[in-house]
């Protein structure tokens, strides 16, 4: 695509980002209970909205090359994210669940269930691709110093005459193979001319024969030409898989390629923008620098003088911490100035009248209705404020003063604007020139109160802040290596196996399809179970795009830590990895099994807790695992685990969490597959979003089995029915799907596909040997589940609107009688 292209899709962001903005004001109005499916309704469609915004505004970022265009793009980019953010809070906050049902929206916004993917910004990782560059190469090293060296005659050696005598062996035993087959097709052959020669062969005439042929062969043609009619209809309606085609592998490649071409053009013009920037600072300084000085100076010599023969003395000229000039001169006279002040007091005092007469007013009303509708306040649902809306607002006014209706849009340039850029850097010449002014014209104050009034200047102080009222007993936390440098502490933390290299895991490899009938099991007053798809999108929301920008952690609802609950094998590691690939976090491990033996006593506990929180926030981002996150808070410590002492680090781990604030991106995430053996107080308050990750559902089950088989190089066909393989795996997780391909498909196997396809009944021997996840073992963990702060708020809302029903039943059953 062309700069003109993206610059059109840009057009049509902004159409459809005032379609949004308008709509924002109207969402803040409060809504009483009875209508809370219309607001999850109207949050939902506006939450689908901003999604498929974030995708355009990331694609229009990631390829346009305008410099100053790609620096509101960003701003625009952050916040739409910031806002996607904040929507799924107050769908959380009103519907009780972590997780959402939009299946009854997306037909009304003309969507596909493909639309639901949650985009992550490109940005996050190219940005920051040297700096992860130089950070794997220290991490290998120190990891090359670590590893044993392997001695060269580590294996043991054999004598010639042994490996003769070996090799010997195995070549009669490959002749003796070889020759039995070939007698036992000799033999196989000798019986089957004696068998027709007992029984006789039956003669058929000239005419029976070629009937008899020409049946077979008109037979097998229709037959070839029915199943090849049947394979392009069902090809063509979605039911079989198309053929595999170099053109479409090829075009990807083109486009790929031009995409990275376009990254490169975009460092070229940004490179020429920044030293546009530094030459056009120079130049304003130069030519334009000495008028605004005199400028300056003259209106403030004026104010003084103005002020001298108002109050009979001069004022006195505030210090740079209090603002400087911008305190005592504003472009007004100094009467101007005394008038407004007066004004506004006496504005402020009308204004207080007036709200103690509403206060009074409201109360009176407020008194007679509460009587009759009493607790309607407590049952008005209300959305937060946003702190994005206003970002997204005035990156769109931006846009509209500075980019739209332009002449040359529809040819636009990849080089920057010379006007734009003169007019940003005129103000930083402004500012830089007011504070150099403000130091001449202080002394020149000084020499005129000397001169005239005969008297020392005082400068004026800044008005002292009255101490914040302390909201809670939070501590700054004390350094305990203040006298060691970071590249020691990383290197310390490497050599104990805190700190990992991660694996290479994309978030889309977490492979599941969505749940289709959420919103029907809603209605039906059945619990939906979150599918494979709905677990993924959640970690990209909760983890991904808050470590992915400091911009974006900074003003989002602040999320400090997840729990991953779920069986084993369904793929809660693989989610940790794919956080800290998709936003280039490290990756730091304090899970009790890796913890045992380092650093004993408590005073080693305090030092490990407090390395590791350091370096991860001196290293943004970071993601802290513990991988059975339950032994951290168990009940009780079992017996063969009382020697690691799994709940030493649970004191100093819950106060070195609540030291992180918004900015500090540093995320811990917990996994365990048995959190009924924990506290639930102490887990729930350590990991503020508990997301539940019950066994596959037949949608996910069929992509699974797709997927990898696919990966493991063989393409899916008719032979191969996906479907009833998906069917057999009810109660198996990922893992043991991904155990039984690759013990099927071995490299003998593929080897043999040519001839032999591949079919569903390979796999089930494989399936049997493997214990699948019981359904009570799942509903345990459901129960546990709803045991939770969030999973006890659904039950109730659930029981409540149960009774309204039963309620509003009753009630019609009355009138009809």
């Amino acid at each position: 695509m062309s700069e003109g292209a993206y610059q059109r899709l840009w057009e049509s962001s902004h159409v459809t980002l005032q379609e949004l903005l308008d709509q924002e004001q109207p969402l803040l109005d409060p809504v009483p209970d009875r209508e809370r499916h219309s607001l999850q309704h109207r949050l939902s469609a506006l939450y689908l909205n901003y999604l498929r915004l974030l995708r355009s505004l990331d694609i229009i970022y990631d390829q346009m090359l305008q410099p100053q265009k790609r620096r509101l793009l960003r701003q625009l980019l952050d916040g739409v994210a910031g806002r996607v953010l904040e929507l799924q809070e107050e769908l959380v906050r009103t519907d009780f669940c972590e997780y959402r049902c939009l299946d009854d929206v997306l037909p009304e916004l003309k969507l596909t269930p493909g639309d639901l993917e949650v985009p992550i910004p490109k940005y996050f990782l190219l940005e920051q691709a040297s700096v992860l560059k130089d950070r794997s190469l220290v991490l290998a090293e120190i990891l090359s110093k670590m590893e044993p060296r392997v001695s060269e005659k580590s294996l043991p050696g054999m004598h010639q005459v042994e490996a003769i005598s070996l090799l010997q062996k195995a070549e009669r035993a490959r002749q003796g193979r070889l020759r039995a087959k070939f007698m036992r097709e000799i033999r196989r052959e000798e019986e089957l001319d004696r068998r027709t020669r007992e029984d006789g062969r039956h003669r058929f005439n000239q005419d029976q024969a070629s009937v008899i042929i020409q049946k077979v062969w008109k037979g097998h043609q229709q037959r070839k030409h029915t199943q090849l009619n049947r394979q392009v209809e069902m090809e063509f309606i979605g039911m079989l898989p198309l053929p595999k085609e170099s053109e479409p592998s090829d075009i990807l490649s083109q486009a790929s390629h031009r995409e990275g071409t376009r990254r490169l053009l975009q460092l070229e013009k940004e490179e020429e923008f920044q030293s546009a920037m530094n030459q056009a600072h120079g130049v304003l300084l130069e030519t334009e620098g000495p008028t605004m000085k005199e400028k300056m100076q003259e209106q403030i010599r004026q104010w003084l003088i103005e002020c001298h023969a108002l109050t009979g003395r001069f004022p006195d000229y505030p210090e740079e911490s209090a603002g400087g000039s911008y305190l005592i001169f504003a472009d007004k006279t100094p009467e101007q100035v005394k008038m407004a002040l007066e004004q506004q007091v006496v504005d402020n005092k009308k204004e207080q009248e007036k709200k103690k007469d509403e206060e009074k007013k409201e109360t009176k009303k407020k008194g007679k209705e509460t009587k009759a509708r009493k607790g309607d306040v407590d049952t008005m649902l209300k959305v937060l404020p946003s702190k994005f809306v206003p970002v997204i607002d005035a990156g769109h006014e931006k846009y509209l003063k500075r980019w739209k209706n332009r002449p040359e849009n529809a040819y636009p340039s990849p080089s920057f604007d010379l006007e734009n850029l003169r007019e940003a850097k005129r103000k930083e010449v402004e500012v830089e020139i007011r504070i150099q002014v403000d130091e001449l014209m202080r002394q020149e104050l000084k020499n005129l109160r000397l001169v005239v009034d005969k008297e020392e200047g005082k400068a004026l102080k800044a008005p002292k802040k009255k101490p914040a009222k302390k909201s809670g007993k939070k501590k700054k936390e004390k350094d305990l290596t203040i006298s060691r440098s970071l590249d020691s502490l990383f290197e310390e933390l490497v050599c104990r196996h805190l700190l990992k290299k991660c694996e290479t895991v994309a978030l889309k490899d977490y492979a599941g399809d969505c749940l289709y009938l959420g919103s029907i099991l809603n209605v039906a007053e059945k619990l939906p179970m979150p599918s494979l798809f709905d677990i993924r999108q959640n970690i990209a929301l909760y983890a991904i795009l808050r470590l992915g920008s400091p911009d974006i952690h900074a003003m989002a609802p602040l999320i400090r830590s997840i729990l991953l609950v779920g069986p084993p094998g369904m793929g809660k590691k693989m989610l940790v990895k794919a956080v800290c690939t998709e936003t280039g976090a490290n990756l730091f491990d304090l899970s009790p099994n890796n913890l045992q033996g380092k650093y004993p006593g408590r005073s080693g506990t305090q030092m490990l807790v407090h390395m590791v929180f350091k370096v991860a926030r001196l290293l943004q981002p970071s993601v802290i695992w513990i991988g059975g996150a339950e032994k951290t808070f168990y009940k009780k410590v079992p017996k063969e685990e009382r020697e690691m002492d799994p709940k030493r680090i649970k004191k100093d781990l819950t106060q070195a969490l609540r030291l992180l604030g918004p900015g500090d991106r540093v995320m811990l995430i917990g996994t365990t597959a048995r959190p009924q053996l924990a506290e639930m107080k102490g887990l729930c308050q350590t990991y503020e979003r508990i997301l539940l990750m019950p066994r596959p559902d037949y949608a996910s089950r069929f992509v699974l089995w797709k997927r990898m088989i696919e990966t493991q190089g063989v393409q899916v066909t008719q032979s191969l029915d996906i479907s009833a393989l998906a069917k057999v795996s009810d109660g198996y997780t990922a893992g043991n799907i991904l155990q039984a391909t690759q013990s099927v498909l071995t490299e003998r196997r593929l080897l043999q596909l040519p001839k032999k396809p591949l079919m569903a009944s390979e796999f089930l021997g494989y399936l049997a040997k493997l214990e699948p996840v019981y359904r009570e073992e799942e509903e345990s963990l459901k129960d546990w589940y709803f045991q939770t702060p969030l999973g006890k708020k659904r039950m109730k809302f659930n029981k409540d609107q149960m009774e309204a029903e039963e309620a509003r039943m009753a009630k019609d059953k009355k009138k009809r009688k």
